[in-house]
């Protein structure tokens, strides 16, 4: 009888091993929805808006891991800011991860933020998310950004 306890134990390990496996691929599945049918259209959006202002964007995406923006100085290949949305590694659910950086000036060194992706959001309605909600998002961490270097007594 004790020999049949321990089997269903290892039993039981490797059913949860499964389940954990299960949901971090339909994890970075749906993140690459996300940032297919939300996030990238977004991107575009703000890019032609931004080129208007000769302000240039790059963004790429690393599949099933981030997606990044670089917003340049304007008339200058030089980078300005970066917004980027991480999954972590091994996540189960799209509980992710914002990372800003931006420097001063041309000369200086980029300065990084790391924070929860929009934390208001619960990781389950991350989907339901448009694409104007990506852009204000970004606009909201650009002019925190920028406000603060601007306004810093350094």
């Amino acid at each position: 009888m004790k020999d049949e306890k321990w089997v269903e134990e290892l039993n039981r390990y490797f059913e949860g091993l499964r389940i954990i496996e299960k949901y971090q691929q339909e994890a970075r599945e749906h993140f690459d929805q996300f940032c297919e049918f939300i996030v990238e259209p977004a991107f575009e959006a703000l890019e032609q808006a931004l080129a208007a202002r000769r302000i240039k964007i790059r963004y790429k995406r690393e599949k099933y891991s981030s997606i990044h923006l670089q917003v340049n100085f304007p008339q200058s290949n030089v980078d300005n800011f970066h917004y980027t949305i991480i999954l972590p590694k091994n996540s189960i659910e799209l509980k992710l991860i914002l990372r800003t950086a931006g420097r001063k000036d041309r000369k200086s060194p980029l300065v990084e933020k790391e924070r929860p992706f929009m934390p208001e959001v619960k990781p389950e309605n991350i989907l339901k998310l448009g694409k104007e909600d990506i852009i204000l998002d970004v606009i909201d961490k650009l002019k925190e950004f920028n406000y603060a270097v601007r306004t810093s007594p350094d």
